[in-house]
Order: C-alpha cells, then structure tokens, then sequence
C-alpha cells in the first residue's frame, strides 16, 4: 500500500499513451517510467478493471479526470481504504461493547464487570469488588488521561451524561481506540449518588478514519500539484430555479494563477468578484448540476481580463447536488493568437481576391488549400476540384513531369518556386503561365504556408513563338500552313458530315414516312381489289412487309437523334420481361440459354412499353451474334441507386433511384476501341450486310431520351453486360389496356383530312371512303379552317401536323375545336420534331397516328378518336339546378378560364419575343387583358403605372433580373398580386412565396389555364 503524500498518478495524452508516471505509481504497480511512458494504457490496465503490476493483476480504486490538453490524469489508491470505510460503517452500526462499570463518586471506587477487567487487565473479583478510580486512569494513555479525568469531573458537577473517546494501554502494550458512555445517578437522600457506563472498542473505525483522512489528503494533493486550473463551486439559483451565480468551495494553488482572482473561497462570482461576467456560464455550470452530464468547452470571460478559457466541468458529491467541479486552463494568448491568425488570413484572402492575378496558397508539405476565384473562373472548376495535390489536373501533360519535379525540389529546399507551364482554362483550351510559390516562415524559421501565383504570359509566349517562327525556312511555314489547312478542312468535312446526318434523320423520316404511307395505303386497298388470288395476295404481303422494315429503319434513325414520340407509361418492368419470354425465345433460338432474375419490392418506371420490349430485344440479339448462337443470356432486373459519387464521374447522370435492366452474355467481349464506338451510330463489329448499327444506338437513343443511363462492362473471352438505368417512378403501375384489334368497323360519320402530300391524301381518301365513312379535303391548315367555318357538320378532323403556309396544323386544331366543341382530332405524321411533341413526350391528350400505319390501324384509331369524343361531350346526370330569376340571362361559358376565373389583367414577363406573342394571344383568347414586358425594368414600370393587375407571369431568368426579385418588387408595390412563374425549371426559384405557381415549361393551353385558376383559388381562400 502507498503509505507517503507522493500519489499514484498516471498522464495520458489526447491519443491514450502514457506520458507521465509518478513515484507512488511505481511504487504501487512495480513499473518504473522508462517501462510504461509512451506506451498505451492497455498495458497497464485490462479490460476486466484490473490494473496489470509486475507481479501480476491488482484490484485497486481509480479516478480519472481531464486534463484541458485532451489527455487525462488517472489517481489510483488501494483497496485499503474502501475496506477501512466499510469497517468504519460496520463499526458505527454494531461495535464491540468492551465491557461495563459503575462509580461509586462517595467512595471514588470503580467496580465492573468480568469483560471490562479483562480488557484493563484485572483481577475479575478485585474489579467486581470495586477498585480505586486512579487504578482505570492510569490505564487511560498519558496523552488523553488528563482530559478523560477532567470530562468525567464535569459529567459528576454539572450533573449530566459522558460521552468520550480515547485510548487505552492494554497489559501486553498495544494500545486500542475506545469510547466511553455514562451517566450520573442521583440517588436523591435514598442512596449514594453513583456513575454507571458501558465501554466500547472503537479501535477499527478509528483506523478506517485516520486511513480515510489520510487518502482525503492524497486527493487534495493530486489536484493541487496539477498545473490546471482546479476549482469546485456550489450553484446559486433564483426562485425560478434558473442559474443566477456560483459560489467557490474549493480551489487548488493553480486557479489564482489563470483566473487573476486572489483569495476566493467563500466568495459569489458575480455579486463579489465580477458583476459583469457573462451568464453563459452560469447557464452551462447550471446545465451540469442539474443533468448530471459533463461538458468540455472553450469561452471567453471578458469580466476577468479579456481572458479565454478550455474548460472541463463535472457533477460531484452525487444526485442533487449543486456542487460542480471545474478544471480549467487559460487559453488566451493561443486564442488571440487564433483570432489573428484569422485576421490575418481573412485580409489575406480578400486582398487576393481583388487581384487580377492567379493566387494560392498551400500548406507547408505542398498540399494546395486554398486558390481564389481567378483561378476557378479561369479553370472552371471548384475548390475541391483542385485543392490538394490535384493541381496536376489543369496542368498540360507534356509540361506536368517537370512542373511536379521542381516543385518536389522546392519543397525540399524549403526556398522560392518558379516555373513555367501550360493551364488548362475552362474552354479546354491551354495558356502558359509563369507560376511562382514563396514560403512563409513562423518565427523559428519553419515554413509555415506557401503562396503563390499565376501569371499568363500566353502574348509573350506567342510573340517568342512568332520571333522563333520567323526563323524558320520559308518552305517550312508553307508546310505548317498546308498541315493547318488539312486539319482544318478535316474538321470542317467531319462538321458537315454530322450535320447531314442530322438533316438525313429528321428528313428521311418524314418524306420517307410518308412515301411509305402512300405505298401501304394503296397496297392495303389493291389487297381488297385482289382478294381470292393467292399469288396477288401473297405479293401484297409480302410489299406490306418490306414498307414495315422500312418503317422500322426510319424509326431506329429516329430512336438515335432522340426524336421519336414516347408514349411513357408506369410499368413494372419485372412483369413486363415474364410476358416477353416466348418473344426471346424465339428470337434467339433454342440453343441460347435464357435465365432471368427478378429482384424483390422491385420498383416501378416511366417508360415507352414498346421501346423497352425493343431495347431488350435489341440486346438479346446481339448478344445471341456475340455467343455464335450457343451460350447463355442472363437478364437481371432489380432496384438501383446511384450515388452522388458515380453522378459525379459521370457527367450526364443524375443520382437517384433507378430501375435496373441488366443484359450478360457469355460472349466474345468487347476490347476497349470497341467499348468507345459501340453506341455511334452505324457502327458494327458484325460482317457487312448482317447488320445496319443502329440497334445500340437506338437503345441509348431511347434510354437518354427516357432520362436513364447506360453502362457497357465488357472484357475479352469473359463476354458482356449491358446495364439499362431508368428512372423509378413513384405511382401506381399502369395496367396495360388492349386496343381494338380485329376485323375493321368503319363509320357513317364525316372526316375531314387535311394532307398537303396529294398522294397521302388520295389514298386516305379512298381507305375512309371504303370504311363507309363521308369525307372532306382539304391541302393545308388554312383551307381545312375555310371548310370548318363553312359550316359543313364534321365528326373527326384528320390532319398532319406539319403543313406549308404560315397557319400550322395544332393551331387549326385549336381554333376549329374552339368553333367546333364537340369535334374530335387525330394528328397523323412521319416526323416528330414537331409543336406536339416536347421533350420527346406527347402532350397530355394529343393523339397521333405514325406514319406509315394500316387499313386496320387507321379504323381502330378513328373509332376510338371518336367513341371517346362522344362520350366527353355526352350529357352527364347532374343535381338539380336551382332556378335562375327571369330577369337573369344565363349565358353559355365562353371558355373554362372565363367560367372559372372570369377576366383578369395579367402581367406576362418573357424575354423570348415568340413565347410572348404566343402566350399574350392564348391569354386574351381566355378572355383576359394582358400587359407585355420584355425586362424586369419595364414590367415594374408597368406595375407602378397600372391601377390593377390581378396576376404576374413571370420567366425566371430574365436579362436584367431574376424573377423571384421581380416578383418581390412587384408584390411590394400590389401585395395582392398572384404570381406564377414559367420556367424550364422543375422547382419554383429561391425565396418564392409559398402561394407561388409553377407552371414548367413547355407548357399547353391548358395548363397556362389551371395555374391561372390555381393562383386564383388561392387568393380567394385567402381574402374569403
């Protein structure tokens, strides 16, 4: 047992090693501090809590304390004085009664009892008889016989009880720690007065007291040795039980020295000492007392000198207590260092910043931390994208070896950096730069940060170049010239040869679809004519089947530019590839294993049924060619997501969650030159004549056009794997509802066809004619709007959607609808890229009939078309009405918009004249008046002009200001004005009022109309 003041303590750092070892430590555990200091705790102490000493594993008691450093302080004491305390505690409760005694005072004798005699050693019977009081004095200790014999004296005057410890010197030497209890007896004339008492052994609990205190002590010192500050302070509350002040209880010799306070035990901090220190301390410390939780931090105190303080404080004395213990260290030169540091450096980097100059700066080892916005609007890049040793990244390659080495170099030789080499700017395009770094040293000399610059010298480099050039042989610059013509000619062939086969895509698909039209529409009425001639019949077929190859190819140029129609539907695709399976069992043969994995809870998606059907098809077809017929096609579907991470790498995906459609084969594989190729356009690895090269792009054509991604994993002899990411969609999925199939119906109703190509419309003409229904003609949207206005009954308007002349096909649609209510519309076309088609999507509602389509088709299309008109327009049951006063005319609505919103003054912001003009005449068709406005500058003009406006309709990025600050300004000056804003974003912009619309663009009629009506509910909720 540690028996002198030195304690037992064990330091450790922030990172668990010991880095101190006192002299009761190793005197207690056996290891000296060379053993232990720099080792971890571990070794010293397992993980059953028991301390590990030379000669083996100790149960002793321990406490732990944080230090300000990170690090803690362990004080360790034997198991010693827990057991002295528990025999103190055992003690109090049930000592061990030595014996009894009764004084005769008259006679000043003492008799007792067999014990008692014993324990003084006597004679029993000579003590029973009674024995003089000097005789138990004299075995009392000398040091504690006088005050013994002075209490019992008092006891006897004053007539009251004793109550007294002291020692005893037993007959063999040894002395015990006793307590004495008596009580004078007055006999009252009747008997003698007399002074009976019990005697106790109380040497055990006087041990575990001494013991105790002597432990007090040890601790006492711990804390006065530690160079921390060391204080515990009792809470003072208010009547609402809030912290108000605190009072110091205790400290050690090292609070003076942080805190400037002299003397402050007994002391209130705000009432004695600083009146203004700050109640945040006072509401932390209060924290601790009442939640029992220890807290680490770091504060100012401005009340005590300006000083800052890291601080650990911690509950004591136990559950409700106010007492906190605090240990505490001043931090304030290293904060007001800290603090100007950051001066320093906020100066730094705001004198960098107004500099035209390239500056960075860098830590000590070369690591670039920090560059200002010259070289990211140069580079284009972020802080991320280049700090570090990233820097490399925007350097040219042919100069980076040496740029890096003699950086090395400098680093090294700790001294001024200077080089020159090319920066990569944002365009791609490279410019030199002479780049030089000086170091920054402390006060010891060490280098402390680097900072740099970058200056162009991209004229200076040209000007050396052109000097150097001039030098040149005359022959040599014509060569160079040539060489740059070449190029040049080279680039501007390969420009062309893409734009040619931009305009053959959008070409070829609508002449040829319409050809092809002719061609089936005819061939479908020659089939009638011919019907009972096997051969005739046979020929028809077999001409119907190469106009559907035809198709097929139009309609693959089209998957690649990304312009063909998708009709999206919420599908699960997991069902969709088990209803596929006899189709690709077919189409690949027998000797291809198919195994197909569907993953479990899979997603939905918002696909085109038919162009997944094809995708996949696509791939199973290829890789049947790439396994020569004999192998096995894995296809896995299950639930995808792709992280911020791969979004980052990838430039032309969006993270999120997606539906996974992975095709394997155990094919040939793909070497690397032929991974980059595989989805251009007419690219192949197939024999010539085998294939046309448009199956993958069609596949990542309709994939992107769908909002997906596409990956290619492929090696040599391992074979492929094609993975299809497509978007999962949130709704329920759409179950699949057969069209009309089967023998063709035909009609009496009156179609008008509106066709500019006079064979298309020819035979359009006699396949209606033959169905039984009456026709009209007409070879553009403007003579198709005479025949409508004619006043002719017509049931179904039949058009192409793109005609010549200036008025187009949707809008002749829209104004013969509009005189017409009940009349139904098909658009038929060969082309896509047209008014109603955006983004690759029909607009909700249109229908559309391709090019080339059949007999069949076109009857199924049309009954459709029309049953479904005239069951919209039917009269739909209704409650009653109530009777309108006679006085009222009850007019019929002109539009929904008037019916619902009646007219409005709307203020129309659009910088793009062509969706002005054509959102302002949409607008004053539904019956409102608009105001037009260009900028934001001249819409607040118009705002603070006009006495009403009802709503503003606003594009985001307008040239002089961003809507959402035009739609403030203009509710500042007409608070109750709705706002809508259109935009091609898919979220309302920052700082948006919360009844703000948005309507996304493209956007239909219709939808301008529900977002007007929106605004308008809105506003009435509000004002009703």
């Amino acid at each position: 047992m540690d028996t002198t003041f030195s304690a037992p303590l064990i330091f450790l750092n922030a990172d668990g090693l010991i880095s101190g070892w006192s002299e009761g430590a190793e005197r207690l555990l056996g290891w000296s501090a060379a053993e232990v200091i720099g080792q971890p705790y571990a070794k010293v102490f397992d993980d059953l809590d028991f301390f590990i000493a030379v000669d083996g594993p100790m149960d002793l008691e321990w406490l732990s304390v944080p230090a300000p450093d990170g690090g803690r302080v362990i004080a360790i004491r034997t198991m010693k004085t827990k057991q002295l305390l528990e025999r103190f505690d055992l003690t109090m409760s049930n000592s061990e009664i030595i014996g009894t005694w009764n004084w005769n005072i008259a006679g000043d004798m003492i008799s007792a009892d067999s014990r008692f005699a014993k324990a003084f050693g006597l004679e029993v019977e000579r003590a029973r008889g009674g024995v003089p009081r000097q005789v138990l004095l004299d075995i009392i200790h000398p040091q504690d016989r006088d005050r013994v014999a002075a209490d019992l004296a008092r006891a006897v005057e004053v007539g009251g009880s004793y109550n007294g410890e002291f020692r005893i010197v037993r007959p063999d030497g040894s002395v015990s720690d006793v307590a004495a209890k008596g009580r004078l007896i007055d006999g009252k004339g009747r008997a003698a007065p007399r002074f009976p008492g019990v005697l106790f052994d109380i040497t055990a609990r006087k041990a575990a007291e001494r013991e105790a205190f002597h432990q007090r002590e040890r601790y006492r010192n711990l804390f006065e040795i530690l160079e921390t500050g060391f204080c515990v302070i009792r809470m003072i509350w208010n009547e609402s039980g809030e912290p108000v002040d605190y009072e110091f209880l205790e400290v050690n010799k090292a609070f003076t020295r942080h805190t400037g306070i002299e003397d402050p035990i007994g002391k209130w901090m705000r009432r004695d000492i600083a009146p203004g220190h700050e109640q945040h301390w006072f509401d932390i410390y209060g924290k601790v007392a009442k939640t029992g939780e220890a807290v680490s931090f770091e504060n100012p105190a401005a009340a005590i000198g300006d000083r800052w303080f890291q601080v650990q404080a911690f509950p004591i004395d136990g559950t409700g207590s106010d007492n906190v213990a605090v240990l505490f260290s001043d931090t304030t030169a290293s904060k007001r260092a800290e603090i100007a540091l950051k001066t320093s450096e906020e100066e730094f980097r705001t004198l960098s910043q107004s500099m035209l100059n390239h500056v960075w700066t860098a830590t000590p080892d070369g690591q670039i931390d920090w560059l200002n916005d010259r070289v990211l609007d140069f580079s284009g890049l972020s802080q991320e994208d280049l700090t570090g040793d990233r820097w490399g990244s925007i350097v040219h390659p042919e100069d980076l070896p040496a740029a890096a080495a003699s950086w090395a170099d400098a680093l090294e030789r700790q001294e001024t950096y200077q080089a020159e080499f090319r920066v990569r700017r944002h365009d791609g395009s490279y410019r030199w730069h002479v780049v030089r770094a000086t170091p920054v040293r402390n006060d010891n000399g060490e280098v402390r940060r680097w900072v740099g610059t970058n200056t162009d010298i991209e004229h200076a480099k040209m000007n050396e170049s052109a000097l150097a050039e001039l030098n040149e042989t005359l022959e040599q610059r014509i060569e160079d010239r040539t060489q740059q013509l070449l190029q040049s000619q080279k680039a501007l062939q390969q420009s062309q040869k893409m734009e040619t086969i931009g305009k053959l895509t959008g070409g070829v698909a609508h002449d040829f679809n319409n050809l092809l039209q002719v061609i089936a529409g005819n061939l479908q009425l020659l089939g009638k004519d011919v019907a009972g001639n096997t051969g005739a019949e046979t020929r028809v077929k077999n001409a119907l089947a190469g106009v559907h190859r035809g198709a097929k190819l139009a309609s693959q140029l089209l998957a690649f530019a990304r312009r063909q129609p998708l009709e999206p539907k919420v599908i699960n695709i997991g069902r969709f590839i088990h209803g596929m399976d006899d189709l690709l069992h077919r189409s690949i043969g027998e000797t291809i294993e198919i195994e197909t994995v569907i993953g479990n809870s899979l997603w939905n998606t918002l696909a085109d049924p038919t162009q997944v059907e094809n995708a996949i098809l696509n791939l199973a077809i290829n890789a049947r060619d790439a396994m020569n017929g004999a192998g096995q096609l894995t296809i896995e579907v299950g639930n995808a997501r792709l992280d911020d991470t791969y979004a980052a790498t990838h430039d032309d995906v969006d993270s999120g969650d997606y539906v996974l459609i992975a095709v394997s084969d155990t094919g040939a594989g793909m070497d690397r030159d032929t991974l980059e190729q595989a989805f251009e356009p007419f690219f192949s690895t197939k024999a010539e004549g085998k294939g046309t090269g448009l199956g993958l792009s069609m596949v990542y054509g309709f994939v992107k056009q769908s909002g997906g991604h596409v990956k290619i994993y492929s090696e040599i002899g391992h074979g492929t794997t094609v993975k299809l990411y497509l978007p999962r969609a949130l709704a329920e999925e759409e179950l699949e509802t057969p069209h009309q199939t089967g023998a063709v119906i035909g009609g009496t109703e009156t179609i008008l066809v509106v066709e500019d190509d006079d064979e298309v419309r020819a035979t359009v003409v006699a396949t209606l004619s033959d169905l039984g229904y009456k026709v009209l003609t007409a070879r553009d949207a403007e003579a198709g709007l005479a025949v409508i206005e004619s006043g002719a009954g017509i049931d179904l308007l039949f058009t192409d959607v793109v005609m010549p002349g200036t008025l187009k096909s949707p809008e002749m649609a829209k104004l013969a609808t509009t005189r017409l209510p009940g009349l139904a519309v098909l658009f038929t076309s060969g082309y896509t890229e047209n008014s109603i088609v955006h983004g690759g999507k029909l607009d909700p509602g249109v229908e559309l009939l391709s090019k080339p389509y059949t007999r069949e088709a076109l009857d199924h299309r049309i009954r459709r078309v029309i049953d479904s008109r005239k069951q919209d327009t039917a009269p739909q049951d209704a409650a009653p009405q109530q009777p309108q006063p006679a006085s009222v005319a009850v007019a019929p609505a002109r539009s929904e918009s008037l019916a619902e919103t009646g007219k409005l003054t709307v203020l129309l912001v659009e910088d793009e004249a062509l969706i002005r003009i054509n959102t302002c005449d949409v607008l004053e068709d539904m019956g409102h008046t608009v105001i037009e406005a260009g900028t934001a500058a001249e819409a607040l003009s118009a705002t603070a002009s006009q006495q009403q406006i009802d709503i503003l309709v606003t594009d985001v990025g307008l040239p002089d200001m961003r809507g959402g600050e035009l739609a403030r300004k203009v509710r500042q000056l007409k608070p109750d004005v709705g706002i809508i804003f259109a935009t091609g974003d898919s979220q309302l912009p920052d700082g948006a009022d919360s009844d703000a619309v948005l309507l996304m663009k493209p956007y239909s009629d219709e939808a301008l109309q529900k977002a007007i009506a929106q605004v308008r509910q809105t506003t009435e909720a509000e004002t009703g």
